[in-house]
């Protein structure tokens, strides 16, 4: 290719090979093309690169003033600065881009040019272009660069490597602020492991780090231990690194639960134990908001990680958590570092406890709080000893931008009254004060009686901080302030009726999600108001509660009062009503709608996407009347209908995800002998089977009565991505279709077995071949069964429930378990006889962050009391039923006071060592909501009951429970009789 030139002078060629690339083509090694710059910006360079040597003729001067590598070369005494052709040796490519850069040709940088871009921008001495890549860095490096386009974790560590080995101190710190500033996204990816300890441990001290809690630190940084602690080991620096690491952590904010199930872990184990000593010392300090700061030079450990970079903080689980820990975490860091400020602070630790709100005032010097603009989720779920008020002022002032709080399991909050301090939050959408649900749904028991227990709602010489309910206030005076809530939950709340209803209907004009399930005190008029007033409703959980005609009616205006209804009504009368547009509604459990009501609701529920009806008074003719085609969720447990009714739901609802339907007999016709069902399995289920397995890609399923190893094999098709099975009373699957599950069901993370019949061989195919299981729930099984079942690691294993199936189970046995099963959270044994009191010290070595424990029938666990039992500290639900009589008669208040999370207590009198309990009042229950207490045998009652309205004398009663529950009105005493 020729070249023109008018200055030869000015004229130099760049003789260019690439020693770092094979030669592609050998017939042309020899052969080289000689090119202009006009040639290379013209070009595709791609089409040169084939050649083994390119020479490129460029003007000299414009070299020298584009990098200083020239300059050097061709102004000093170096021979070259005579001669006119200059030898590089470097990737033709790359240099090639180089050029054209210096030429003024735009280039575009990408994560795949920039490093080898930057290199030669460094070795040439390209300044444009080395501020043309560091500006790339730093904006594909900033908050807003992540938004755009986030790095890959493995370009991000090759980038770390690749500042390393060029001494880039500016690229560097980019990096560290970059996985500091998206460590959630990063904990998450699959080369988290391969991070550099460098970077990571810079990155953790940085002061951008910006984690949920701390315990997503710690679950970090324990994940990457163990991927990288062999390599540490092989250069000796094991010991040094992970202390050095772990020692970033506050060990003084991990959740209970967390600190206590990392008690045996490798690492972790001295953390744990200083978390929990911390978490204890803080929990028996009376004045609450007290706490030992002096152990604390720089006060860092006891501050909540909040950035101007947070989105979400989950506080939940952290009982030690005060009013005083979350205001140190918002204000100003130079008032640690002021000796006047910094002593103000001190003083209002020691002082910040003051039970009465009338008399607490902030003080000034800390009225200054951050504001962190980017918070929109905040979750103190379980954080008994925060006080509301103060929370929510904190949260008014520093998040001004909050949309989700989760106030979940706290007693002390009454509905209405937290709704109302919420007017200072104006932007929160989402609320959930979800509480557990009462054991007096009518449903499930009989209640023989029930009264309030007169207890003062602040008991004397008690701090009323800690039990104080947030108020009611007088909110049917006046108007209240319109609020932007949209989507509230109020589960389980025994606070809540229908004039909380009637508040809320006025507050929260936009509410568009209401869960108000297992709320008893609720009336069907109080919800037939509510909904009457909230016309953007769109999704409702009512399930155990009142909801019945009067609620239907509301949702349908054209139904007619006695569930009877016309046979036409206007289109405008079906898109006018709530319920055309319903996306989500569960009713299970209520049992106040007749079936022509249902029917009804049903033909005007167009959209919904989620429907529960479990329990209901549910017919064929109902789903008949569903049109929709949008289900992806449907609940039709223990109601009549049939296999032709479910099957037509099916067949319209293509996306329909989770399907249970346990307890529904009419699914199974005809005669319910062995040989008959299992001969008509096929023609009786035919059409069912065929809809689903050919329409929906299930990921939950739960049947009973007509499931079938026929089932599981027809099904195959959309069961593919199932997460969940479930098979109750009346399924059949048989040791074949077990046999046949995993390699059906690759992605099993729950199987829940009753009234099955299984082998060693079933068991072990599914723990050794379901990687991803998690829960496991064996449950009045028949077949032979061993220990050897349970002999293969089970790490990802949470939750474990053998009730009726391992009779043969000793402690030994009960070790072997605990080594394979190391990290559930879950626990429940119902009908090991074979166990002593010995097997309460391995239960908690092995599993000390229980958070549930269920043993009923065991032998003699019970029979010397309980005291190793309890070290698991972290437990919110503990049942002990028949495991020996040596429950003390203080046990109830003991147990309250050792397991600062202990929610859900039931006992049996059978286990009182003096045949009864002393009844905690309410000032000692502690974090407890809800105390069961059994009798199971026909015997003289030790409750005492109110004499009978006829004026009889007082009389001994048979009863089966006694219920106490406390809520954030009263304790409530309730004798009921369980439905089994």
């Amino acid at each position: 290719m020729e070249v023109s030139v008018s200055d030869d002078d000015d004229l130099v060629i760049l003789v260019c090979t690439n020693p770092n690339e094979p030669i592609q083509t050998t017939n042309l090694i020899n052969q080289e093309i000689l090119l202009s710059t006009t040639d290379i910006l013209d070009s595709d360079l791609t089409s040169f690169l084939t050649f083994h040597t390119i020479k490129i003729q460029t003007h000299r001067n414009r070299l020298i003033e584009q990098s200083l590598y020239f300059r050097g070369l061709l102004s000093g005494s170096f021979s070259e600065s005579c001669s006119g052709s200059i030898t590089i040796n470097w990737n033709l490519f790359v240099f090639m881009q180089i050029l054209k850069h210096m030429s003024g040709f735009p280039l575009d940088i990408t994560t795949e040019n920039i490093l080898p871009l930057y290199e030669g921008a460094l070795y040439f001495g390209v300044e444009t272009l080395l501020l043309k890549c560091e500006t790339w860095f730093s904006e594909v490096f900033s908050p807003e660069g992540f938004q755009l386009m986030q790095i890959q974790m493995e370009d991000l560590i090759q980038i770390w490597k690749f500042s390393l080995d060029h001494a880039s101190d500016f690229i560097l710190h980019l990096c560290i602020g970059y996985l500091a500033r998206n460590f959630m996204w990063a904990k998450q990816n699959n080369l988290f492991g391969k991070i550099p300890y460098n970077l990571l441990l810079s990155s953790v001290k940085h002061p951008h780090l910006t984690v949920d809690s701390e315990m997503h630190l710690s679950d970090a940084l324990l994940l990457w231990l163990e991927s990288n602690m062999e390599n540490l080991e092989m250069r000796n620096e094991a010991e040094d690194n992970y202390n050095a690491i772990l020692k970033q952590i506050r060990v003084d904010l991990l959740p209970l639960w967390f600190a206590a199930g990392k008690r045996n872990s490798f690492y972790f184990r001295q953390l744990a134990e200083e978390s929990l000593g911390s978490i204890f010392r803080a929990l028996n300090i009376l004045p609450i908001g007290y706490l030992d700061i002096s152990r604390y030079s720089d006060l860092q450990h006891l501050r909540i990680r909040v950035t101007e970079y947070s989105k979400k903080i989950d506080l939940s689980s952290c009982p030690q958590l005060t009013s005083a820990i979350l205001l140190l975490s918002l204000i100003p860091v130079p008032y640690f570092t002021d000796p006047m400020q910094r002593k103000t602070i001190e003083q209002f630790f020691i002082s910040s406890g003051h039970p009465r709100r009338e008399n607490y005032e902030f003080p000034q010097k800390l009225l200054d709080t951050f504001i962190f603009e980017a918070v929109q989720e905040v979750d103190i779920s379980k954080c008994r000893r925060l006080l509301i008020e103060h929370a929510v002022d904190y949260f008014s002032q520093s998040f001004p931008s909050l949309k989700i709080l989760k106030a979940s399991y706290l007693l002390n909050i009454r509905t209405t009254g937290f709704l109302q301090l919420l007017k200072k939050c104006s932007l929160v959408s989402e609320i959930d004060l979800t509480v557990d649900i009462t054991p007096l749904i009518p449903t499930s028991v009989t209640v023989l009686f029930s009264s309030p227990a007169v207890i003062p709602l602040v008991p004397e010489k008690t701090s009323s901080l800690k039990y104080k309910p947030v108020e009611t206030m007088s909110f049917h005076e006046s108007r209240p302030i319109i609020s932007y809530v949209t989507k509230l939950t109020l589960e389980g709340r025994t606070d809540v009726d229908d004039l909380s209803l009637r508040y809320i209907s006025k507050f929260c004009v936009s509410l568009c999600h209401l869960n108000i399930k297992g709320c008893i005190y609720v009336t069907d008029i109080g919800i037939s108001d509510l909904i009457g007033r909230c016309k953007n409703l769109n999704s409702i959980v009512v399930c155990d509660t009142s909801f019945g005609i009067n609620s239907v009616q509301a949702l349908c205006p054209a139904i007619s009062d006695g569930g009877n209804f016309p046979s036409l009504h206007s289109r405008d009368d079906h898109l006018n009503s709530v319920a055309y547009n319903l996306q989500s509604l569960h009713m299970g459990g209520c049992i106040g709608i007749s079936e022509l009501s249902l029917q009804e609701l049903m033909s005007q529920t167009q959209v919904l996407k989620s429907l529960c009806l479990s329990g209901t008074y549910l017919v064929d003719q109902a789903l008949y009347n569903f049109k929709g085609s949008s289900l992806e969720m449907l609940d039709v447990s223990d109601t009549k209908i049939s296999e032709a009714a479910l099957s037509y739901v099916i067949h319209g609802n293509p996306n329909l995800k989770s399907l249970k339907a346990r307890g529904c007999q009419n699914l199974l016709k005809g005669d319910s002998s062995i040989e008959k069902r299992e001969s008509g399995f096929s023609s009786l289920h035919e059409e069912l089977h065929a809809e689903l397995g050919k329409k929906c890609r299930l990921e939950e399923l739960e049947f009973g009565w007509g499931f079938s190893s026929f089932s599981l094999s027809a099904l195959e098709p959309a069961l593919t991505s199932l997460k969940t099975i479930s098979v109750g009373l009346g399924g059949m699957l048989g040791e074949d279709a077990l046999r046949q599950l995993p390699e059906i069901c690759p992605l099993l993370e729950t199987i829940i077995l009753h009234f099955q019949v299984i082998s060693d061989i079933i068991v072990t195919k599914l723990i050794m071949t379901l990687v991803k299981l998690q829960v496991l729930a064996l449950c009045y099984c028949f077949g032979d069964i061993s220990m050897s079942s349970f002999k293969f690691p089970m790490q990802n294993l949470r939750k474990l429930r053998l009730e009726r199936v391992t009779p043969w189970m000793t402690n030994d046995d009960l070790v072997i378990l605990s080594q394979n099963c190391r990290n559930l959270v879950e626990l429940s044994l119902l009908g090991c006889p074979l166990l002593n009191s010995d097997s309460q010290q391995i239960i908690s070595r092995a599993w000390p962050g229980l958070v549930t424990i269920h043993l009923e029938e065991c032998g003699e666990i019970t029979a010397n009391g309980v005291s190793a039992l309890l070290d698991c500290r972290a437990l919110e639900d503990l049942l002990l039923r028949h495991n020996g009589p040596g429950l003390q008669r203080n046990f109830i208040f003991h147990a309250a006071s050792e397991m600062p999370l202990l929610r859900k207590l039931s006992l049996d009198i059978c286990d009182a060592s003096e045949g009864d309990f002393d009844i905690p009042n309410y000032a000692d229950r502690c974090f407890l909501s809800t105390l069961k207490i059994a009798r199971c045998k026909s015997q003289r009652c030790a409750f005492h009951l109110p004499v009978p309205s006829s004026g009889s004398s007082r009389r001994s009663v048979h009863v089966e429970t006694l219920v106490l529950v406390w809520n954030s009105k009263n304790l409530t005493r309730t004798v009921v009789k369980e439905r089994l």
